[in-house]
């Protein structure tokens, strides 16, 4: 005889999990729910959401790269969210759909982020037409998340056309942020003293675009000299992109005054880039730099994932953090556990 399901009022039915091609489909029609399990699958660090997050991908592929990608960093206090709050209205006003990825940082201490961007996007997030997606920054270098390049994926898969990744301010690495975009904007702020000191040099020379925000008020004339002082070290660092030279803007994301400059900026740089095939050639070494990173993340789990493996991991890396092992012997030892030579 068959057992039946219980009927009564206390039993708790399971609720079925969604196929991959359901998650997929629902994605696709902009479902805002949809999307913010699916960004929460490629997230998850479980082994089996990582299958099923593969699958999805795999799936939603061909519904990519299809939007604007756009890098926004800067230093602290510089109005980054305030800007992106302001822009992504203008957006879509101009009818654009806009997604936003703010990274937040992560104690080193708590593992705990603030994840307030939708508080600091208050106008932004009410709007139908954007998505924002506060992500913790953990570990990751460069300001971004680890699932950074794929959340821009899901994303345009949904049908977002604008896609701004805010960034962790001036990160210890930020080419992982222009190796996900295809425009780089650095905001940066006057009268901070002398300008130049405000934002790294690596950051230049990554920079597209340099808006220097909050020229209002009595910032005005500060504005304008950081401006001009900005161009100027462009000159001499000389960008190496014949295809375009980086551009300089004032602007007050306060008072909605330049914003529109920016936006012009962004697609005659995007312009510039495409005509010249160096979009193209920039997308297909940002898909190669996305499959390095995956398999050495794969690597690194499957070889810490082994009883023995981790002990002996565990085992250089105290090693290491005891000063009784140089960082360099250790990872020499730890390429030895799995056959690894030393290069010819």
């Amino acid at each position: 005889m068959t057992a039946k399901a219980s009927s009564s009022p206390g039993a708790v039915t399971a609720k079925p999990q969604q196929s991959v091609d359901e998650i997929a489909d629902a994605v696709r029609k902009g479902d805002r729910v949809a999307l913010g399990r699916a960004i929460t699958l490629i997230e998850s660090t479980r082994p089996e959401d990582q299958v099923r997050a593969r699958e999805l991908l795999k799936t939603l592929m061909a519904d990519t790269g299809r939007a604007i990608r756009i890098g926004i960093s800067g230093p602290p206090g510089a109005g980054k969210s305030t800007l992106i709050d302001q822009f992504g209205l203008n957006l879509i006003a101009a009818g654009h759909k806009v997604a936003v990825l703010a990274v937040d940082p992560t104690s080193s201490r708590t593992g705990g982020s603030i994840l307030g961007d939708k508080t600091r996007m208050g106008r932004l997030a009410s709007e139908t037409n954007a998505f924002i997606r506060p992500s913790p920054a953990g570990t990751s270098l460069g300001g971004v998340t680890k699932t950074t390049r794929e959340t821009i994926a899901i994303a345009e898969a949904a049908g977002f056309d604008v896609v701004l990744v805010e960034t962790v301010g001036v990160g210890q690495s930020e080419t992982a942020v222009s190796n996900m975009v295809d425009v780089f904007v650095v905001v940066a702020i006057p009268g901070a003293g002398d300008e130049l000191q405000g934002i790294k040099r690596g950051l230049l020379e990554l920079a597209d675009i340099i808006a220097v925000n909050k020229a209002d008020s009595d910032n005005v004339e500060r504005a304008n000299r950081a401006a001009t002082e900005y161009r100027a070290a462009l000159h001499i660092l000389a960008s190496g992109n014949t295809a375009w030279q980086p551009a300089v803007l004032t602007m007050s994301a306060r008072d909605n005054t330049g914003l529109d400059t920016l936006w012009e900026k962004i697609g005659e740089c995007r312009r510039s880039l495409s005509e010249a095939g160096v979009l193209d050639d920039r997308r297909a070494e940002q898909a190669a730099t996305w499959m390095r990173e995956i398999f050495e993340q794969r690597l690194l789990a499957a070889f810490k994932g082994g009883r023995r493996a981790a002990r002996e991991y565990q085992d250089i890396e105290d090693q290491v953090r005891a000063g009784t092992m140089s960082p360099a012997d250790g990872a020499d030892a730890l390429a030895k556990l799995v056959g690894l030579k030393d290069p010819e």
